[in-house]
């Protein structure tokens, strides 16, 4: 199934218990409208800060919802829905609102990042999908963020169609890279669906399928004179590929051509690409660039540039398109807030876990800058969001208190400005967003990157980003958990 196709429909991508308990919600008339918060739990990969990513697909989706005469046969043959249920199906469409957060943002737990506003039936069956499409592309958007801040400007081409989970994997993963900052892919359907930068070099079997490296490159160079890369190790790097390779480089350099360059994809990247340079240099080939690949990862990258590897691209395949590290997101979709007459009345799940206890009530995000950098999130009721903008415009300090012991918070002064980071996307079923271009949404994630104070990127320890919550908030929170205790 292609995601991205016109005319996808994924009305039936859900779990059964989505359904049953949409008919049970119909039997028992139960036409009850409420708000569901999307959000997360913890950072992934240990790191400290998170990227948004997929709600472009996810919207296309939601608008074109529609259960085929197909799709209610097969419903039928499960023998667990009545026939008015099914009914119901066949007219079904979402005709509430969705808030999100935009793609390419930088998240952190415990935020809202969708907010739904629906009846329950509608709002239940989105559940799934919504945590399907977000989950997974958020999660792969961050992997390939800490790849790219790793990597210190060098371009991050991304190849992991082949060993990506599924066709749709592999699509959705590229996407995911490209809000998260890959230079290309090698993907060539996703370059076409998303019109973003394509590369490759070539494999050994080209290089084995001739007598030897020198006419295999010289083949290859003949037919791409203007973007030739040559895989220089397949029997041995410094004695042979390299060489070999200079002397094709010599040929393509005395024809005016300035881009050609050499991929090392085994051994000691860290030595080899050393001597390699050296190699290069003496040759008199200095625009001569260096690429390496071979089960890559942001950690691997890291070293090689504190190493000063000389290294100009790095190709990144199964670490960044399977998330190697940390295998989903935490994404959770929870009921906060219900109806009752014309108000809506604040919901909370009360846990013997904690951190499984949610914030309760219509909520968005705040954020706060200072010097160009953010400094803080605080997460208000949405009712308060009018007082709050007023003491923003008046520079009035802003109180942050801790999401879990209420006795401890701050206040900030000082600051330049502040945001709130929820959008309306959909109202009353229909779009009321105009989506970025993915390009833009790209630029955007790196402008977004540069906003977050380098301690909060660092591979290791990272230093935890605060995620307060108001007063009112926090009040309300600590009154439901007496009232169920």
């Amino acid at each position: 199934m292609n995601l991205y196709s016109k005319d996808v429909n994924l009305a039936m991508l859900t779990d059964l218990y989505e359904l049953t308990m949409m008919q049970g919600y119909h039997y028992y008339k139960k036409d009850l409208d409420v708000v569901f918060d999307m959000f997360f739990r913890r950072q992934p990969f240990n790191g400290g800060y998170t990227i948004f990513a997929g709600l472009e697909p996810l919207i296309k989706a939601v608008l074109n919802f529609k259960f085929t005469d197909d799709d209610l046969s097969y419903l039928k043959s499960l023998k667990l829905f009545k026939p008015d249920f099914l009914q119901f199906l066949k007219n079904f469409k979402f005709t509430g609102d969705i808030y999100s957060v935009e793609e390419g943002e930088v998240i952190f737990p415990n935020e809202t990042l969708i907010r739904v506003h629906a009846n329950i039936m509608e709002a239940q069956l989105l559940e799934s999908l919504l945590l399907n499409i977000i989950n997974f592309q958020t999660l792969i958007a961050t992997k390939t963020s800490r790849v790219v801040d790793a990597s210190k400007g060098r371009g991050i081409m991304e190849f992991g169609l082949r060993r990506a989970q599924g066709i749709d994997g592999a699509i959705s993963a590229t996407r995911a890279g490209i809000i998260g900052g890959i230079s290309s892919t090698s993907n060539v359907l996703a370059g076409k669906l998303f019109d973003f930068p394509v590369a490759g070099t070539m494999a050994h079997s080209w290089i084995m399928s001739f007598e030897n490296e020198l006419e295999a490159f010289q083949k290859y160079a003949k037919l791409y004179p203007e973007s030739t890369v040559f895989l220089v190790d397949t029997y041995n790097s410094l004695d042979k590929g390299i060489p070999a390779a200079i002397k094709v480089m010599h040929k393509l350099k005395k024809q005016g051509i300035k881009q050609y360059g050499i991929r090392l994809d085994s051994g000691d990247l860290d030595y080899l690409s050393k001597q390699a340079r050296k190699k290069l240099d003496k040759a008199g080939l200095k625009n001569a660039k260096i690429i390496v690949s071979n089960e890559l990862n942001e950690d691997i990258i890291d070293h090689l540039i504190k190493n000063r590897a000389p290294i100009d691209l790095f190709g990144v395949g199964t670490r960044l398109v399977t998330a190697h590290g940390d295998p989903s997101l935490s994404g959770v979709y929870k009921l906060v807030a219900r109806k009752e007459g014309s108000h809506y009345i604040p919901s909370i799940k009360v846990s013997n876990n904690p951190e499984k206890m949610t914030n309760p009530g219509i909520k968005n995000v705040l954020r706060i800058y200072n010097d160009g950098l953010i400094i803080g999130d605080l997460i208000a009721l949405e009712s308060e969001r009018k007082n709050l903008e007023q003491s923003a415009r008046k520079k009035d300090p802003l109180v942050l208190y801790h999401p879990e012991y209420d006795h401890k918070c701050i206040k900030i002064t000082g600051y330049s400005k502040v945001k709130f980071l929820l959008k309306n996307i959909i109202k009353k079923g229909e779009l009321n967003y105009k989506f970025p271009s993915l390009k833009k949404i790209h630029l955007t994630g790196k402008k977004n990157m540069k906003e977050l104070h380098y301690t909060h990127k660092r591979l290791l320890n990272p230093h935890i980003y605060k995620v307060s919550v108001t007063k009112k908030l926090m009040d309300l929170k600590m009154s439901l958990m007496e009232k169920y205790d």
